[in-house]
């Protein structure tokens, strides 16, 4: 008898960051650190996980949208899964009824993507390959079969992909062996949660250039004064070499945002991050025609490879920041990533919150390996939280992230962690009334 995937379980898992403002932003004050955790089982008894990141409340509305779309996994042959992943990915989000709750945006979207995570994750433990080196190993034609072109055609064509793929594919190996020696580079936002205080700002601002970081992020949009302050006080800590990135988090108006980052432009930000709506491509457009030189950043909150097609082609971004779980996971991420390289934009990934740095750092390698083939103004976010949590968690050692070696997408947590942290039965959250 074939394999079959024998179940999809979710689980509500929080982390109380609002206790400590441990990633306070403009527009999410107290956030509790969350994700729909998934497991996938075979018939055989082997497993893959995967997550979608939320910030508290209504992480319980994405475990139920992971539930709704289990019915669509269980029962499927393995092999031919793994075979088609292309294909499973589309399954998943071009159901004929569950994706009029997007189509391909929101909870649904994101539910997509914490099962296909978990499937690449399951893919990659069977073949004992971490994701990142299992991507950048497989052919131009397999990662090419994996992007649905239907919608990206008059951007990018399957010859186009295949024309990128195939450039890059003489250098993989000597690639490879460069990321294993010096890592990925990273830049942190660890100092600049909008809730810390100067000190404490400075403190860690100073720590990350001892760290090797060259390039930090402040959170900013509540207060255009203290804003100013904590720029000044960022940049005097750094020094002059030092790149400071600054992230709205959405909180602004598109002439709110030029004029405020009027005010932040002697302190030499390198780019504003989600100014403005981030759904709004021409009001970003206009934004980045305004500000430059600053550059405009965004992408956490992009629902799709079609939104990130049209901000591409209006020109209304400078840096690209996918996520691990905000679009349909790896699968679709490939074809983001080709996007980029069609439109020859840096792809920065957002990153932080539960388990995304472990998830996204494998999708930058196998880009520099087999995409881009640079990591030319490219960085990945780090954010020092959390990582304690999981089997593999990330390695930072003077400011890169070094290569995965385990298996798969590196997105296990521990059993102790999934169990002190469950909601609202956990121990961490019983006797609280509110996550």
């Amino acid at each position: 008898m074939s394999e079959l995937i024998s179940a999809v379980e979710a689980v509500d898992v929080r982390f109380p960051t609002s206790r400590d403002l441990d990633g306070s932003d403009a527009m999410n004050p107290e956030p509790d650190y969350s994700a729909a955790y998934v497991t996938i089982r075979t018939s055989t008894g082997d497993e893959g996980y995967g997550l979608a990141f939320t910030v508290g409340r209504g992480n319980d509305v994405e475990v139920a949208a992971v539930r709704a779309l289990a019915p669509l996994v269980v029962g499927l042959p393995v092999e031919e899964v793994l075979a088609d992943l292309g294909g499973f990915s589309r399954r998943l989000t071009g159901d004929s009824q569950l994706r009029w709750l997007g189509p391909e945006k929101g909870a649904i979207h994101m539910a997509a993507a914490a099962i296909v995570n978990a499937i690449w994750d399951l893919y990659g433990r069977r073949t004992k390959k971490p994701v990142w080196r299992l991507l950048a190993e497989l052919t131009p034609e397999q990662l090419v079969d994996l992007v649905d072109f239907r919608y990206l055609q008059d951007a990018l064509t399957r010859d186009e992909a295949l024309d990128i793929l195939r450039r890059a594919e003489p250098g993989r190996a000597r690639r490879t062996t460069a990321l294993l020696k010096h890592g990925y580079p990273a830049y942190t936002t660890t100092p600049g949660w909008l809730g810390y205080d100067d000190e404490k700002l400075v403190r860690l601002s100073k720590e990350a250039v001892a760290d090797g970081f060259g390039q930090i992020k402040l959170k900013v949009g509540a207060d255009r004064e203290a804003d100013a302050r904590r720029m000044r006080l960022a940049r005097e800590a750094v020094g002059p070499d030092i790149r400071i990135a600054v992230d709205a988090n959405q909180a602004w108006g598109v002439q709110q945002a030029i004029d405020w980052m009027a005010s932040l432009t002697s302190y030499d930000p390198y780019w504003i991050e989600e100014p403005t709506s981030p759904d709004d491509i021409l009001g970003h457009a206009a934004i980045r025609r305004a500000l430059a030189p600053v550059k405009v950043a965004t992408g956490e909150h992009t629902h799709n490879q079609v939104m990130f097609k049209q901000f591409l082609q209006a020109g209304a971004l400078d840096i690209l920041q996918l996520d691990a779980s905000r679009t349909a996971g790896v699968t679709e991420n490939v074809a983001i990533l080709l996007l980029a390289a069609k439109f020859g934009v840096p792809v920065c990934p957002h990153a932080g919150g539960v388990g995304l740095c472990e998830m996204v750092q494998h999708l930058a390698m196998f880009d520099y390996v087999a995409v881009s083939g640079t990591t030319e103004d490219r960085v990945i976010e780090y954010v020092d939280h959390l990582h304690e949590h999981f089997t593999d968690p990330v390695r930072i050692r003077d400011g890169r992230y070094r290569a995965p070696a385990a298996p798969g997408i590196s997105a296990e947590l521990h059993p102790q962690s999934l169990g002190d942290h469950r909601y609202p039965d956990g121990p961490v959250w019983s006797g609280e009334t509110d996550g």
